[in-house]
């Protein structure tokens, strides 16, 4: 069975002592955790990263095209941080490798400063989660597996 690949990007490295009143308490290895439990539920293995920087994140969805290719992974989980905001480069990246991919986000962007209303990566996006804390994560890998067995 194929992996799923969780991406994070930056300052998620920070989870459970960055604005804990807006992104919790739980770290992102409590996330990792939570992840590989969910996706083993359903038979899948994890690949589960995190940058700061925006080139290492364009370069693993490119890799996620390979390894999707040879049959080795199924989709993405991402929660892309700030680059949500500013980055043609991962929209672009998605829509070019057709890999498909749940953006993520733990706070309610919506509810919160306007500049977070818009997401580059929504349009090219399979699906969305949004303002579940990090059990939108777990309702990613829950709502990946569905679309591809759709």
């Amino acid at each position: 069975m194929p992996a799923l690949m969780i991406l994070n990007g930056p300052n998620l490295n920070l989870l459970g002592t960055r604005e804990p009143e807006q992104y919790g308490y739980e770290t992102l290895a409590d996330v990792e955790v939570m992840c590989r439990e969910a996706a083993n539920t359903h038979g899948y293995e994890i690949d589960f990263r995190q940058s700061n920087h925006e080139g290492v994140l364009v370069d693993a969805i490119h890799e996620a095209r390979e390894l999707m290719l040879q049959g080795e992974l199924a989709g993405i989980v991402f929660n892309p941080g700030a680059y949500t905001h500013t980055s043609v480069a991962l929209h672009d990246a998605i829509k070019g490798t057709e890999v498909p991919v749940i953006e993520v986000h733990i706070s309610n962007v919506h509810a919160r400063e306007a500049f977070r209303h818009h997401s580059y990566i929504s349009p090219a996006a399979t699906g969305i989660v949004i303002g579940m804390g990090v059990y939108g994560y777990v309702l990613g890998i829950h709502g990946l597996v569905a679309k591809l067995k759709s």
